[in-house]
């Protein structure tokens, strides 16, 4: 994403996330009923890879009743399902999608790693022009699935916004008001030091700090702030490596931990973090302020690994602020999930067909409803079953978005995802001082992307 930060607008209806639209694209192409065997007679089998994040395993659940209706449809071909633990996904999933005999026919795909993976060799590229659904999904929305060289390589089956979650009930005994609408960072921070000394017991202040929280260190913690000030992560070919944005982004984190505001390093620097945050610590109001995700819904809905009917009316969620209040008042981020083809896998034509009824209407609506995420579906968006799901965040979710941002398209940006989650943990912790770390942030980047590709400010 060069030049400015990109602001955008729209409604749930509309899920406007993402700005550019995808262009004619090759892959490949096949219609439903494909055959079930190959030339020889051999059965087919459509290895499906994705990320099991909790027992619950909403993810397995919708894939299972995927499986049941394609095999139905395709005789003779067999789906089968590979779940891989969600903290080990990251570090798994290229390990088989780099072997042309483990690799799946379809992948749960994070939309950030696209251009890496296409790039990679990886991923195949999709028909998706000659598929009718494809209209659809929503045209901004493509734009997560389109690679530099403007080829779909995935379908996309969930999206997302964050803001802040906040306790209505601890709130109130540390006096402050109900409903809580901070309009800049010294309010979010005068808040957080209130609970710590009326609450001394509440954590007043949850947000992923640490490598082990991966991607969500990144973009729920860090782009979160960084893109509240006037500052971005990449513009105009080059990668920001110092500027006053992130320094102040570092500031907000370390101000948070070295004031005692924040969890335990122990609760935050794991990869089962988010797990104890959404089935303990909100659960049990433990904790008074969350950055976080609208996702987290889905784990306290009838289906979820914390059933937790109440959550809405004890959390309140609302609009994480700009650093200072400045225009546009408030800031979100953006992302989502997609449904790729293994560029090395051997039935990729059945792939793409799995794809296909995976993310059609009825089914992307079943996930959406089973695991709380936003749907990218326009014809879902509209469906009011869907937007009426109680326990559900959808409609604020339209506010939300009109002041998100979405991660840089750039084929680095895993990498550079992986220093900025060490840079993060070094604050944290108290290892390096903001500045510091910054410096040393920068040094990280410019070895990894060349110094013709970074810049200060």
């Amino acid at each position: 994403m060069a030049g400015k930060k990109r602001v955008l607008a729209g409604t749930v209806a509309a899920l406007t996330v993402f700005t550019a639209a995808c262009s004619g694209n090759a892959g490949t192409n096949s219609s439903e009923g494909a055959e079930a065997t190959s030339a020889n007679g051999a059965a087919k089998t459509v290895k499906v890879a994705y990320g099991k994040w909790n027992e619950t395993d909403n993810w397995g659940k919708w894939l299972t009743s995927v499986k049941a209706d394609f095999e139905k449809a395709n005789p003779g071909v067999t789906v089968e399902l590979q779940p891989i633990e969600g903290s080990q996904y990251a570090t798994k999933i290229p390990l088989l999608m780099m072997d042309g005999k483990t690799a799946p026919e379809v992948l749960a795909e994070d939309s950030f790693m696209i251009n890496a993976d296409s790039e990679a060799g990886y991923l195949e590229p999709l028909a998706v022009d000659a598929w009718e659904d494809w209209s659809k999904f929503n045209e901004g929305i493509k734009a997560a699935v389109t690679a530099t060289d403007n080829k779909v390589y995935g379908v996309p089956f969930s999206t997302d916004v964050r803001g802040l979650y906040y306790n209505k009930e601890l709130f109130k005994k540390a006096g402050l008001p109900v409903p809580w609408e901070p309009k800049s960072w010294d309010e979010v921070l005068s808040a957080s030091r209130t609970i710590k000394s009326k609450l001394p017991d509440i954590i007043p202040f949850w947000m992923n700090s640490g490598k082990a929280g991966q991607e969500a260190t990144t973009m729920q913690t860090f782009e979160m702030l960084l893109y509240g000030t006037d500052d971005t992560l990449y513009e105009d070919g080059k990668w920001v490596t110092q500027s006053p944005g992130i320094l102040s982004s570092l500031n907000f984190i370390h101000s948070i931990y070295s004031e005692g505001m924040g969890p335990k390093m122990s609760q935050v620097l794991t990869a089962q973090a988010g797990q104890v945050l959404e089935t303990d610590l909100m659960p049990n109001q433990k904790v008074a302020i969350v950055l976080n995700g609208n996702w987290l819904t889905g784990n306290w809905s009838a289906s979820g690994s914390k059933p937790w009917p109440e959550a809405l009316d004890v959390y309140g969620y609302v609009k994480m602020p700009t650093e200072k209040g400045q225009e546009p008042g408030f800031t979100s981020m953006s992302g989502g999930w997609t449904l790729s083809v293994g560029a090395k896998s051997t039935e990729k034509e059945l792939g793409f067909e799995f794809i296909k009824m995976a993310t059609n209407e009825q089914h992307n609506k079943e996930f959406a409803m089973l695991d709380g995420a936003l749907t990218p579906r326009t014809d879902v968006a509209a469906d009011t079953e869907y937007t009426g799901q109680p326990g559900t965040l959808y409609g604020v979710a339209a506010e939300f978005i009109t002041y998100t941002h979405v991660r840089p398209t750039n084929a680095n940006y895993p990498a550079v995802s992986t220093s900025i989650q060490e840079m993060v943990e070094k604050v944290a912790s108290g290892s390096l001082a903001p500045e510091a770390a910054m410096k040393e942030y920068a040094t990280s980047v410019e070895r990894t992307v060349g110094a013709d590709k970074v810049a200060t400010k």
